[in-house]
């Protein structure tokens, strides 16, 4: 039997390789034993392989409720209205983490900051990622970790070649290469079937925030005036709406992007119909994997620095975090049992059992090549085994020591590169570790009326000051306060 000292000593001398390192006081107490809730993005539920191995490793007996991603909040906000919650309860993202921020504040779960401390492995995660996590300055939550920024373009090279046009260094580049893929025949079969820039129906992980960026908006909010304004109120964001307007009204982006989905905004990418994507960079080794299916010849680049009107460069960037994880009271009843439970995602975040749940078993799954993870090439062995487990991973390679990976591709190796160069030229949204009563009550119905508006900009159905009609709208339906509670509060953060 285990105790909960044990594990995290465990944990410890596993870090170290040092018996004699400080470690929690050894008590005799319960195997540790809980439930863990997780979304699942896969259409089946994973063989139970891995968790055994986990359990092993352990010493910990482990349920996992998984729940599919359509489905996870209904099922989450049920549990928590019917104090049904198991003891470790993953949010899928920012906006539901914000969501629960008031029963966080009624003690509903457990703070864990004074304890991460006690912990070798969890005292190690980003204070800066962790303070983007808090609440009123307190830690409730772990993390996993997400690259700050992954935004770029990926594009067709050997069309640029053939056109004898370079890498994009500018917007005006990138809106010229996008004319060229359309008007001027690319790949060359005579026909006026191509177009410049995919696009999909999401402003922020499509392509339109990432151009706002490179225009020099603000990242949702910005400072104007001595006080944080919504990005819409700056003269940019109108600037980026006038610029996809423009490829739209010419014909240089897919005309019916706004209802586009993501799959076939990436089949017209695949298929040769588009020449550019603007997303994440780390998206060309599966659009490259399809593509060369259908076009052995294709070649893919990517590319970062692209520089807006002003003649800097800068890109949005996401506040470090994916999942997070809570501890309900109502589930977890003791302090030991909450250490407990620690302790093994403390353990979690060894090297060990990070590359056990991100890459699966070694020889198995992947293999080590040159300190790197070489994944398997059979993705549905790796889907049915593997693949839902990385929704437990704590942490990022800088703080679990997991493997990064092998890329075979040339663009993947290139992009992640500039996934890191993106760091040194992020702009951060200055409302993470913010409050706002009313955002949380309204914040989905209030974006979702400038997200209508903006598309509505660009499809020609609003002009200018149809869209100040309607941040008029947006101000009265609870936007004022909006403002006034975010400056409030980061008046108190200073």
């Amino acid at each position: 039997m285990i105790g909960v000292g044990g594990l995290a000593a465990c944990s410890n001398e596993s870090a170290s390789g040092d018996k004699n390192s400080d470690k929690p006081k050894e008590q005799k107490e319960e195997k540790v034993s809980f439930t863990i809730m997780a979304n699942l993005h896969t259409p089946e539920v994973p063989s139970d392989k891995i968790e055994k191995l986990l359990e092993e490793k352990t010493g910990v007996e482990l349920t996992i409720q998984w729940t599919p991603d359509t489905s996870y909040e209904e099922k989450l906000n049920t549990a928590f209205a019917t104090e049904t919650l198991p003891e470790a309860v993953f949010l899928k993202n920012q906006t539901t983490f914000i969501q629960f921020k008031e029963a966080i504040r009624d003690e509903q779960f457990w703070e864990i900051g004074p304890y991460l401390d006690e912990f070798p492995n969890l005292s190690k995660l980003n204070e800066q990622i962790l303070a983007n996590t808090a609440v009123d300055g307190k830690i409730y939550s772990l993390y996993q970790g997400r690259p700050l920024s992954r935004q770029g373009l990926i594009y067709r090279k050997d069309w640029a070649d053939k056109l004898g046009l370079g890498t994009p260094e500018t917007t005006e580049d990138i809106y010229e290469m996008a004319k060229a893929f359309t008007e001027q025949d690319p790949d060359g079969n005579g026909k006026n079937d191509t177009f410049g820039l995919t696009d999909r129906a999401d402003l922020a992980y499509g392509a339109f925030d990432t151009v706002a960026s490179w225009f020099g908006t603000p990242n949702q909010w910005g400072e104007k005036n001595g006080e944080l304004q919504p990005r819409f109120m700056f003269d940019e964001f109108y600037d980026t709406m006038d610029f996809f307007k423009e490829l739209r009204d010419n014909g240089y982006i897919n005309q019916d992007f706004p209802v586009t989905s993501k799959e076939d905004q990436q089949a017209f990418f695949k298929n040769g119909t588009a020449g550019m994507y603007i997303g994440s960079m780390a998206d060309v080794v599966s659009l490259h994997k399809d593509a060369v299916q259908l076009n052995p010849d294709i070649e893919y680049d990517v590319h970062n620095n692209i520089h807006g009107p002003n003649n800097d460069f800068g890109v949005w960037a996401i506040p470090g975090y994916g999942n997070v994880v809570l501890f309900p009271k109502s589930a977890v009843k003791t302090e030991e049992q909450l250490k407990g439970i620690l302790g093994f995602f403390d353990k979690l975040m060894t090297p060990e059992l990070s590359n056990l749940i991100f890459w699966g078993i070694e020889g198995e799954h992947y293999e080590v090549q040159d300190g790197r993870a070489l994944a398997s090439e059979d993705q549905d062995l790796t889907n049915r085994d593997v693949k839902p487990y990385q929704a437990l991973e704590i942490g990022e390679i800088k703080t679990n020591g997991r493997y990064d990976g092998v890329f075979t591709l040339p663009a993947k190796e290139k992009a992640e590169k500039l996934i890191l160069d993106n760091e040194n030229y992020l702009i951060h949204d200055p409302t993470v570790a913010l409050d706002s009563a009313t955002f949380a009550e309204k914040g989905e119905l209030l974006n979702q009326k400038i997200t209508d508006a903006t598309y509505q900009y660009i499809l020609g159905d609003l002009d200018k000051a149809g869209f100040e009609k309607i941040i008029n709208d947006w101000k009265k339906s609870g936007g004022d306060d909006v403002i006034k509670e975010f400056n409030e509060s980061y008046k108190k953060s200073k």
